[in-house]
């Protein structure tokens, strides 16, 4: 108490002229209508800055609860496509094949289509990326605890990514499209004609689609899309567009050069799908098999 009583008689001067300062301030803004409409017009310019710079803050630190959400979206919707491209599919096949023995209520058919459809979306967001070797790997930031399993395909918003090879309980390890070891079932879009696609190294934008038959019929331009004839990846998902072709060495196939709708240099956020039925396919495949 007494150092605060020496310190204000030692500074009783400048508290006085301070004290003065203020009540002149207070005087004057208030019996002059000019001053306190200044002061007023500042002290909301202020308040706004104040406002909008924290406005801007908060936006910022919202960002990545948007992105998760518009990537849960996205995969949502992708699946959605997915699912009604296979139902058009479907529908067609049974029209054209069993035309004669479809039942007369459909809409039970579609439901069934429905509540069955076995593809989901699992976003994941990319942590280690290379793509710099022959074999190449990507790095995410989900795992087993997610659900993530090996052999489940991997897409990007505008394409084919690879298939997950290894899991733990937080993270998973991809091989990347852009690995020589790695071979996707792709086909002609609008057709049947089907083939093994593959990268062979070097340039990043494009992979090769190879064991396509003499007779089938494809144009420069036309789309690459997975076949489906596998239990990775669902049919129709984007890989790329055919840049150029020629014919194997044997004579009896086409190799196409695609160019990949999957940028790898900026991989961001991915899905991983899960094919709620896949180790069924596998397994009667393999029982199949073994009488090889």
């Amino acid at each position: 108490m007494q150092k605060l009583l020496a310190f204000i008689l030692a500074k009783r001067h400048w508290l006085l002229f301070v004290f003065c300062e203020i009540v002149s301030f207070v005087l004057i803004y208030r019996n002059n209508n000019y001053q306190w409409n200044v002061m007023l017009s500042s002290a909301n310019v202020i308040t706004g800055n104040i406002t909008s710079a924290s406005t801007g803050v908060l936006s910022y630190l919202d960002l990545k609860k948007t992105n998760q959400e518009l990537l849960e979206s996205n995969g949502r919707m992708e699946m959605e496509i997915v699912r009604l491209r296979e139902q058009i599919n479907n529908m067609s096949v049974g029209n054209t094949s069993f035309g004669g023995v479809l039942l007369d209520d459909t809409s039970s058919i579609d439901g069934v289509l429905l509540n069955d459809y076995r593809y989901k979306a699992i976003p994941a967001g990319v942590i280690n990326n290379s793509t710099l070797y022959m074999n190449n790997y990507i790095t995410i930031n989900k795992g087993y605890d997610d659900g993530i399993r090996p052999d489940m395909g991997v897409i990007s918003p505008f394409g084919v990514v690879g298939i997950v090879m290894k899991t733990n309980n937080n993270y998973s390890v991809i091989i990347s499209l852009l690995n020589v070891k790695l071979k996707i079932n792709c086909k002609i879009r609008n057709t049947d004609f089907f083939g093994a696609l593959s990268w062979k190294g070097g340039d990043v934008k494009y992979a090769y689609l190879e064991e396509l038959p003499t007779h089938s019929t494809f144009q420069i331009g036309d789309t690459v899309v997975t076949s489906g004839y596998s239990a990775v990846f669902p049919p129709g998902i984007m890989v790329g567009i055919v840049e150029s072709f020629d014919k194997q060495r044997n004579d009896n196939f086409y190799s196409l050069k695609v160019r990949l709708a999957t940028d790898f240099y900026s991989l961001n956020a991915l899905c991983v799908i899960d094919n709620e039925t896949q180790q069924q396919q596998l397994e009667i495949e393999k029982e199949a098999k073994k009488n090889d």
